[in-house]
């Protein structure tokens, strides 16, 4: 089990310590003998080393993307902590615990997954419960893949557990805003667009080592990725009607809006338009909230948030 992260390292420590290789360079000196610059990571940062030694055999042992073993010291280099090795080596990945070198969510993941449960349950349109059920009957999916995926890679919910935290939001907001409106909206198909929406990010992301795109993610895209899963899953239903499967897969197909944000359509039901909207709402107020959150608390404006270009008010600023 780790017990040193990168935000505890200050000048002066001994290292022995499992982390993340993000980076590595073999360099020369001025007399023509290799060093190595190298970045090393786990969830809480990242920090520059440098090995001068046994340079050789260290480079052609460790690869980028592999966890390794390294020690040597920490001193202080433009005012920032740097680490000189003194040894690196690769570390089998199976005694390393993915949450170390991964952000988590804050929340019961078991929790959140009974909540969708519950809401299956109470579903009364036999067709879009079977078709949930197909996907929790899923135990391998469910605990490998749901549980763990990230929502995203940087904007919102990037962090193990950050799909199904957003996913039960938005099927919270679904329920309320179909309670508001009653029959004018159909609160299962909006429901069920809520919580399977974001399926193929389970996907459309690596998150083992580093949250990143698939291979087929980059390719296809997670509302790709997401509708063919959903079609998996309704030939496992019996009478599926075909009307009802074009409108779920519609509901994913459209869930960002327009084309211009990466929609395959806009929106064309009232359901999809909702989706649309309440999906916005969680993903912003938790995007941006957690920028909001890295921020000088001391100042009453965030530095420029580029994504939506513009600062955001803070308040008034406290001393910490």
């Amino acid at each position: 089990m780790k017990r040193l992260f990168v935000e505890n390292l200050r000048p002066g420590d001994t290292v022995e310590e499992v982390f993340l290789l993000s980076s590595k360079t073999l360099a020369r000196k001025k007399d023509g003998n290799p060093f190595l610059r190298l970045v090393l990571s786990d969830k809480t940062g990242t920090i520059d080393a440098v090995m001068w030694d046994n340079v050789e055999p260290a480079d052609a042992a460790v690869a980028e993307g592999m966890f390794v073993r390294a020690a040597g010291n920490v001193s202080a280099y433009k005012g920032t902590p740097q680490l000189t090795l003194t040894g690196l080596g690769p570390c089998d990945p199976g005694q390393v615990d993915a949450a170390d070198f991964l952000p988590v969510t804050t929340g019961d993941v078991n929790a959140m997954f009974r909540r969708l449960l519950a809401m299956t349950r109470a579903m009364t349109s036999p067709d879009l419960k079977q078709l949930l059920e197909r996907f929790w009957d899923d135990d391998d999916f469910v605990e490998n893949r749901f549980k763990r995926a990230p929502a995203a890679k940087l904007m919102h919910h990037a962090y193990l557990g950050g799909l199904l935290e957003h996913t039960v939001a938005v099927a919270e907001l679904a329920l309320a805003v179909a309670d508001r409106y009653g029959d004018r909206l159909d609160r299962d198909m909006l429901l069920a667009g809520a919580i399977l929406h974001d399926i193929g990010k389970t996907r459309e992301f690596v998150y083992d080592v580093v949250i990143d795109y698939s291979d087929e993610g980059r390719l296809l895209n997670h509302m790709v990725l997401g509708i063919m899963m959903v079609e998996e899953r309704i030939a496992q239903v019996e009478n599926f009607s075909p009307e009802r499967a074009n409108l779920v897969k519609h509901l994913v197909a459209s869930h960002h809006g327009t084309r211009e944000f990466g929609a395959v359509e806009p929106p064309k039901t009232l359901e999809a338009l909702v989706l649309n909207h309440i999906d916005e709402v969680d993903s912003k107020v938790v995007g941006i909230g957690t920028f909001m959150d890295s921020q000088d608390p001391r100042q009453k404006w965030t530095a420029y948030h580029r994504p939506m270009e513009r600062y955001f008010y803070m308040g008034n600023g406290k001393e910490s």
